[in-house]
């Protein structure tokens, strides 16, 4: 199993004042076990609006999310 980790950013503009946040979620790759899915690289990064549309179907569905 290959773990991810999430990695959050803050833009700043000229003067220093937040303008927006970034987030990303990652694989680490690091974890990888050599023989299974070695030499491919898959960085995944998740965008707000599938996110909302994933919790969405999920809650409309009543599943649990984890």
């Amino acid at each position: 199993m290959i773990g991810t980790k999430w990695v959050f950013r803050n833009k700043l503009d000229t003067f220093g004042i937040v303008t927006r946040n970034k987030t990303r979620l990652l694989v680490k790759e690091y974890n990888q076990e050599k023989g299974i899915y070695f030499d491919e690289i898959f960085i995944p990064i998740a965008i707000l609006e599938a996110m909302c549309i994933l919790l969405i179907f999920v809650s409309h569905m009543d599943n649990k999310l984890f």
